[in-house]
């Protein structure tokens, strides 16, 4: 896919500037779903095992009382190419000491014959786009935004202002605005995500949160609070807060962890504790962790009562052997109880997951890196290779060949199936402007099914990605050289 941009050039006396970066990518995918059919009663057939088939030979399900046996059969093959082109920018030495500007945008559209492809709609989405002002220990932002703390990612369109006391290591944040909705840049009443129809709300949720921060030479603390409100009703949408900490005990030695409460429900939410041994060498950890999902208020989807799971983890990773690194990690895990009864049902409420890893390098252009996961949990399992041989003849050229494969027995489902990858890769970077991007990738199913619902999935992935960096002035690659509050000029944006 190609990208081009292009920029002026500001006068160098008012020390402005401005930084861009253009990102263009396409692929080339294939979706196979499966299409609901039907029977008439009296056209069921008794297979050899006893169940009821088509005529076809498809499996079907033949409900009492119905006049019609139901089944899915293959879908029609759909070809999608979905195009996304990215653009990220920072503008600074503006006239006024620590003002910038920043923004990121996104263009996407799906090029196949098939609109198939999630995230396409709406085509255009403003990720961000603030200014910032900041004059330390002052940063003020306004505009669009996105605030990450424990309580995970927040975007809004409105202020933010963040104190700071490097000499005691303080820092204070505060925010306020219209918010976006989860994993998302676009608001919560926006007609692509709306589902459930009349459950979504009508107008969009404001957003208000703090935070107050301690960073030293042996700890580090951080309390965050945040809170959403329905305009409409003046209900809660959410409220929550979190404690995030770290203690350095000893040199090479931490204990990191962290707890959520949601105030609107009164239950506690996610929270961890690990303890990690950092050495030349190699490295140890071993932690515990409790996993709540949290749904606003507004949502159906905390009706359900979810299940929070506990898990003990444990990891180790050694690179004192000539060019060869190893890591390994493990983790059992377990869910509450669900306060439901199922007499003439047992059900496994527990399971384990494992990875291993080694990477080898023989040479500096070359490496080979090779893993193993594996998860045997309540109603399903998997199992699966990878490997990749990475070669850079040249500081600017990286070729990359990889395989792999994933086989998922299911303990409840009819059907199991083993997926292999085989794919090449090259990337290629003429200057610290351009960069070049190009991948193939094989992909082969093989269900297992006893009956005509056996069918595959195979197909082949190319991809393309160009990225084009430009920018005013010599320091384009770079941020602007720093000032001292004393001297004049524009500061680092």
């Amino acid at each position: 896919m190609l990208v081009i941009g292009a920029g002026c050039a500001v006068s160098p006396a008012l020390a402005q500037g401005y930084r861009v970066r253009l990102d263009g990518r396409v692929q080339s995918v294939g979706f196979r779903g499966v299409e609901l059919d039907s029977i008439p009663v009296s056209s069921a057939v008794i297979g050899p095992s006893g169940g009821s088939y088509s005529p076809d030979g498809f499996a079907v399900r033949c409900a009492p009382g119905s006049a019609f046996c139901y089944f899915f059969r293959p879908g029609r093959e759909q070809r999608a190419a979905p195009a996304v082109t990215s653009a990220d920018f920072t503008v600074w030495g503006l006239g006024l000491t620590g003002l910038s500007f920043h923004g990121s945008a996104r263009v996407a559209a799906d090029l196949g014959n098939a609109d198939v492809w999630p995230g396409t709609d709406p085509s255009v989405q403003l990720l961000e786009a603030y200014a910032e002002y900041n004059t330390e220990p002052l940063i003020g932002r306004l505009g669009r935004q996105v605030y990450s703390s424990r309580l995970g990612f927040s975007g809004f369109d409105g202020a933010r202002i963040t104190l700071r006391d490097v000499k005691r290591g303080f820092d204070a944040v505060g925010y306020f605005g219209q918010g976006l909705a989860r994993g998302t840049a676009l608001p919560v009443t926006s007609p692509a995500l709306n589902p459930l129809d009349d459950f979504q709300p009508h107008d969009r949720q404001i957003v208000a949160g703090a935070a107050l921060g301690y960073t030293g030479g042996l700890a580090d603390i951080r309390l965050d609070y945040q809170r959403e409100v329905d305009p409409r009703s003046d209900h809660f949408v959410s409220e929550r807060a979190a404690l995030a900490s770290e203690v350095r005990l000893i040199p090479r030695l931490a204990l990191a962890g962290g707890a959520e409460y949601d105030i609107a429900q009164g239950i506690w939410g996610s929270s961890d504790v690990t303890l990690r041994y950092v050495a030349p060498d190699f490295a140890l950890s071993a932690g515990f962790q409790r996993y709540r999902p949290h749904f606003e208020l507004w949502t159906m989807w905390g009706v359900f009562s979810p299940v929070a799971y506990q898990a003990v983890t444990g990891s180790a990773s050694y690179s004192g052997l000539p060019h060869l690194q190893l890591r390994a990690r493990g983790t059992r895990f377990f869910y509450e109880k669900t306060e439901t009864e199922t007499p003439l049902v047992s059900v496994e409420d527990h399971g384990w997951r494992y990875s291993l890893g080694a990477t080898w390098t023989p040479i500096a252009q070359l490496s080979l890196e090779i893993g193993q996961e594996a998860e045997f949990a309540p109603g399903g399992s998997y199992v699966s290779y990878d490997g990749a041989l990475s070669y850079a003849p040249r500081e600017q050229l990286l070729f990359t060949l990889y395989g792999a494969k994933l086989t998922r027995p299911l303990e409840f489902r009819f059907d199991e199936a083993t997926l292999r990858e085989v794919g090449v890769g090259g990337s290629w970077r003429p200057s610290e402007r351009w960069q070049v991007d190009l991948s193939a990738a094989r992909f082969a199913e093989n269900r297992k099914r006893p009956d005509a619902a056996a069918f595959d999935w195979n197909q082949t992935r190319l991809s393309a990605r160009l990225s084009y960096l430009f920018g005013s002035g010599e320091g384009t690659l770079r941020l602007p050289k720093g000032r001292r509050p004393t001297e004049t000029g524009s500061r680092t944006p």
